[in-house]
């Protein structure tokens, strides 16, 4: 069953991880596609009117980072529980989302997967309710998410991620998407793609001009178009019955006087130059030279140069006075040309209908490169666009640095694990070379002994510990740190405190910091306790400010893990350690781990009499043991000391500390007698 759930939670994890990495990337390829969709809905909901284009792309470049982002932290397991509230959330906004599209029906595709992948509304809907189901899973099981990689390689990972969507986006923009994935891509022959075959259901549309005069903005239909004294602002064309529908549906080249010239452009033989430009009064004017210059090129061998957009005469007479051009300018939708080409302008080239190359404005064929007739000319050839090539060149560009940083991240592990465990082959590491953890007996004294008592006690256990096989720790209370530092000072007694605050400094009223701590003598601070998490309430997020906070001070840090009865018998304390750890201190560098003790105690078994059996706290503390192994490595975690803290007494002592994974004890009522405590002490010996 345990098995089961893994492997359920593990394949819904890789679903949901990769359908983001996807959604994401063809979004961040096509970043002006999905800026243009945000517009469609925006437009749709009629809250604003229209949205200005910096806002839409940046939502688009934005939207498409966060979901490749998700995508890598649920492949790679970096941050689970981050990861998993994450990926829970978006999808809730997402499906109340595409439930509101679904109804109000603003738009016919969701552009979820850009143009990659087309999707009705509906089939929207349902991808996302399987998702959301998906991502319930994950969130609900995240612990049981195998890693990939460790925590600090995952970061490194997840930064080169937004490092390399970024980049991708910023290239789309500049240059063209790297995958055309629209009706107009390279190779396409734009008339054939335009025929119906015989016998197919034609499909039938309605054009809609939008018109102004005197300030006034109407629509009319083609059966009401009006007279000249309106002006031409905008048409749209608009599905009324649906049939079979050809990849390119609403391509027309139409004259100033409204003549239609498609067929006549579509089937030149030879060349043909297409100068796309949406609209001109948004079109970027500053490469207008190089534009001239293919003009020039055009009619000096022949070829017919056209200037396709959708903008007013008074947009285009704009534009010939800004730049000069005297090239022929036709009209053709403003949706449609957004969607031949990502660039205003762009610049297409035809042979014999068929488009062969196509340029954004940042990137025009220059003039010393427009030296002879095209068919002599590698631009005059058609582009080699081989999309499994380019999926070869990004899987270099990205998987392949992963899969080496992950690969270096498990080799390394591995030669940790070389260099503390012998192996069956005789093999191993001499003594001088393996790694030992600290071993370690810890008082806490908890909320006992007045500053008098506890002074008497600190000087007897001076005393009588002198010379032991382990190190020594007493946890005072707050008031008793200053006084205990001075009897135990130059001894072998390490003196702690029992908490510290989650702020520096301020008005917190009756809090004690870290640097109060450390600047009373202690090297040592008790966070976590399960006392401290039951009566007041301290979160993982309130743990892991405390920790920070005691290690920038110095202070090393006896972090406390451990599971309920209740928890115990369900058989979660597994879950519910590397939960608190995850929570709190896994999120520090192997550098800061060094000065984390981490103590285990069964909270079944503190003041209570009852003590789990040395089988069971090796088993626990293997567990820990392992847990902190697959984010820091075999090394780090066989240095990590894990004291056992359920009702320790000298009795049982060495009983305990005999088993392998068992580095020492936080001592609670047993170290408030010196006899008891030293006891405990002697078991080492």
């Amino acid at each position: 069953m345990k098995a089961a759930k893994i492997i359920i939670v593990n394949i819904c994890r890789i679903i949901v991880g990769l359908t983001f990495i996807f959604s994401g990337y063809v979004k961040a390829v096509d970043p002006l596609g999905t800026g243009y969709k945000i517009e469609d809905y925006v437009t749709a909901t009629g809250v604003v009117g229209s949205l200005p284009s910096w806002i839409s792309l940046s939502a688009s470049v934005l939207l498409s980072a966060i979901e490749f982002c998700i995508g890598i932290m649920l492949l790679l397991a970096v941050r689970k529980r981050l990861a998993a509230w994450v990926v829970l959330i978006v999808m809730i906004i997402f499906t109340l989302f595409t439930v509101w599209v679904y109804i109000a029906d603003p738009v016919s595709d969701c552009g979820c997967f850009g143009d990659a992948v087309v999707l009705t509304n509906g089939q929207t809907l349902t991808k996302n309710i399987i998702l959301l189901v998906a991502s319930v899973v994950v969130f609900a099981g995240h612990e049981r998410m195998i890693r990939f990689i460790s925590d600090g390689n995952g970061s490194i990972v997840l930064s080169y991620g937004i490092v390399f969507i970024l980049a991708t986006a910023a290239y789309s923009l500049y240059y063209l998407p790297q995958f055309d994935f629209r009706p107009y891509h390279i190779g396409v022959n734009i008339a054939g793609s335009m025929t119906i075959p015989d016998g197919a259901e034609q499909p039938e549309y309605e054009t809609t001009f939008i018109m102004q005069r005197g300030g006034v903005t109407k629509e009319f239909d083609l059966a009401h178009y009006p007279d000249s004294s309106w002006t031409f602002v905008d048409s749209r064309t608009r599905l009324v019955k649906p049939g079979y529908i050809p990849p390119i549906h609403d391509f027309t080249i139409q004259t100033a006087s409204g003549e239609d010239i498609t067929e006549e452009v579509l089937s030149r033989p030879g060349y043909v130059f297409l100068l796309i430009a949406p609209y001109l009064d948004k079109a970027d004017d500053s490469n207008f030279g190089p534009i001239d210059q293919i003009y020039e090129y055009a009619q000096y061998f022949g070829y017919p140069f056209y200037c396709l957009t959708s903008g007013t005469a008074e947009s285009i007479a704009r534009w010939r006075d800004n730049t000069g051009a005297e090239y022929p300018f036709y009209f053709t939708d403003g949706t449609t040309l957004k969607t031949v080409i990502r660039s205003n302008p762009g610049l297409l080239l035809l042979r014999d209908g068929v488009i062969i190359q196509k340029w954004s404005h940042n990137n025009l064929p220059k003039g010393d490169r427009l030296n002879a007739p095209l068919d002599r000319l590698p631009i005059g050839q058609e582009k080699d666009v081989s999309r499994a090539k380019k999926v070869a060149q990004v899987l270099l560009m990205f998987i392949l640095p992963v899969f080496v940083l992950s690969l270096t991240d498990r080799l390394w592990a591995w030669r940790s694990r070389l260099h503390i465990r012998k192996h069956e082959t005789g093999l191993f590491i001499s003594n001088t070379e393996k790694i030992m953890s600290k071993k370690i007996v810890a008082g806490n004294w908890k909320m006992n002994k007045s500053l008098q008592e506890g002074v008497a006690l600190a000087k007897e256990l001076v005393e009588t510990v002198k010379d032991p096989k382990c190190g020594v720790v007493i946890c005072t209370p707050f008031i008793h740190l200053s006084s205990v530092a001075e009897v135990v000072k130059g001894t072998c007694i390490e003196l702690g405190a029992q908490n510290c605050a989650d702020k520096a400094k301020g008005a917190f009223t009756g809090e004690v910091s870290a640097e109060m701590v450390k600047s009373a003598g202690a090297g040592y601070v008790i966070l976590g306790h399960s006392e401290r998490r039951e009566y007041y309430h301290e979160t993982p997020a309130i743990l892991k400010e405390k920790v920070q906070l005691a290690l920038a001070n110095g202070l090393k840090v006896i972090f406390c893990i451990g599971e309920t009865l209740a928890e115990r018998e369900a058989n979660k304390q597994n879950e519910v350690v590397r939960t608190e750890l995850e929570g709190s201190v896994f999120n520090l560098t192997a550098e800061e781990w060094k000065s984390i003790v981490i103590a285990y105690e069964p909270i079944w078994a503190i003041g209570t009499g009852k003590t789990a059996t040395a089988d069971q706290a090796e088993e626990i503390h293997a567990y820990i043991r392992s847990c902190v192994a697959k984010v820091y490595g075999e090394g780090v975690a066989a240095a990590t000391t894990i004291l056992y803290g359920g009702s320790c007494k000298a009795s049982n002592a060495g009983e305990l500390f005999a088993k392998p994974d068992i580095d020492g004890g936080l001592i609670g009522g047993a170290s408030l007698k010196a006899a008891d405590f030293k006891g405990i002490i002697d078991a080492w010996g």
